[in-house]
């Protein structure tokens, strides 16, 4: 995973220069995040490399954080550039450097590398990260779990008709649509596929007489989503789930609309698009609402609803058949599956079906990748080719001999406007 950008903080955590620095576990590491005098981001080790009191309360002045036990200063490179408390002719400063990873901003959102490279390898080219600024939304959202299995739940397509819609009948949704279809269907059969991104999978179904709707998405190295929702060639969606740790993930959603299209993603919601800036960052995950920030490791984007009070759980809404988990909000929904597994899933417990091909595929691949790399040093996939990453999901409805990868093949292609689409054909629920 360090060969690769990560996203790692909101732009809007460090909303000034010289502001207040910021608490990051990424991979793993305690880290102190800052923008100085300049706009440039610094991200370092949290203790100060002297006698290793805390950054955090470091003063974010003159191009750097100054460490207050002794002064020492560090820049946005690690290298320490003051040190108040030695004699004036000492050189000592110019061998001190913390740890320090290179960032980038862009799209709402700073990336971190950090990985062995002296030169970076480049962005990835992801399409909702490369628009330009009111363009597009950036939602984050912290999961006390396993980055693996929060992100599985993105390619595992058949228990939407479940967790989300398992109260909905056919009868509720237009006919000829994305969610009758997958209403009069719960069993979808798959094809998965590697890709140069990573895998893909298209989930099928009867779509009437010589028709199928096909759900189509994947997974992008290293920690990438594409789901399937909305229709394919509109929707600009990818998601992030970036581990804190081992059993924290921050999960980040990337909406954007396509080139000469509508609002795509948490905009195409009105209720949405009236919400003030500062709360469509925040509530990008529809009607989701938030605890207090804190300044501590695990402080950043946690939702109300949480496995301390059972997510809030309506078991009358449940008993009534209004909601099929009694617990409001599809993305808590997930949530609460996810993190319901346990902080790191016992993958030795899993009886895995056919409808979970797409997990088994990406699984397969993972390994695979990593063992190329510890083994023989081979390149993960999409480290140096920054444009596979531009790819759309999104569901289709294809004659049913078609060659599911084939027929969507510009349809899949970011950065291409499709004003033909017909975008009522998704539905309800889709």
């Amino acid at each position: 995973m360090r060969q690769y950008w990560i996203p790692a903080i909101a732009s809007t955590e460090l909303p000034e220069r010289d502001g207040p620095p910021l608490r990051v576990r990424l991979l793993g590491e305690d880290l102190i995040a800052f923008r100085d005098t300049n706009g440039r981001i610094g991200l370092v080790a949290a203790n100060c490399p002297h006698r290793g009191a805390s950054l955090f309360f470091g003063r974010n002045e003159e191009e750097g954080l100054r460490c207050v036990y002794h002064g020492w200063k560090f820049d946005t490179t690690g290298q320490c550039v003051d040190m108040p408390n030695e004699p004036a002719e000492s050189n000592f400063k110019s061998k001190i450097k913390t740890i320090a990873y290179p960032c980038a901003e862009r799209g709402g959102i700073i990336w971190a590398y950090m990985g062995p490279r002296q030169e970076p390898p480049p962005l990835p080219e992801i399409e909702p990260n490369m628009l330009p600024e009111g363009q597009y939304t950036v939602s984050m959202m912290q999961r006390e779990c396993n980055w693996l299995q929060a992100l599985e739940g993105d390619i595992d397509t058949s228990h939407l008709q479940f967790l989300h819609m398992g109260s909905m009948k056919p009868t509720q949704v237009q006919p000829g649509t994305f969610g009758y279809y997958g209403l009069m269907d719960r069993a979808p059969r798959y094809k998965v596929a590697d890709m140069p991104f990573g895998t893909m999978y298209g989930a099928y179904r009867p779509a009437g007489e010589g028709r199928l709707y096909w759900r189509i998405a994947g997974f992008m190295f290293p920690c990438f989503a594409l789901i399937p929702t909305g229709v394919l060639g509109n929707q600009v969606l990818v998601r992030a789930w970036v581990p804190l740790d081992d059993t924290h993930t921050m999960f980040i959603s990337m909406a954007g609309r396509p080139a000469g299209g509508p609002v795509v993603g948490p905009t195409a919601d009105p209720a949405w698009a009236a919400r003030s800036a500062e709360d469509r960052f925040v509530g990008g995950f529809a009607g989701t609402r938030y605890q207090p920030g804190t300044s501590d490791w695990y402080g950043r984007f946690r939702p109300v609803q949480a496995k301390a009070n059972d997510y809030l759980i309506d078991r009358g809404k449940q008993s009534r058949d209004e909601s099929y988990t009694g617990i409001d909000g599809i993305s808590i929904q997930d949530q609460a599956i996810t993190e319901s597994m346990g902080p790191i899933m016992d993958r030795t417990a899993e009886h895995l079906g056919s409808s979970d091909a797409m997990i088994l595929r990406t699984r397969l691949r993972m390994s695979m990748v990593a063992r190329a790399y510890h083994e023989r040093g081979v390149v993960p996939p999409g480290v140096d080719e920054p444009e596979v990453y531009g790819i759309r999901s999104g569901g289709v409805i294809l004659p049913s001999d078609a060659d599911w990868l084939e027929a969507t093949q510009d349809l899949r292609k970011a950065f291409v406007a499709h004003p033909d689409l017909d975008l009522s054909v998704v539905g309800g629920g889709a």
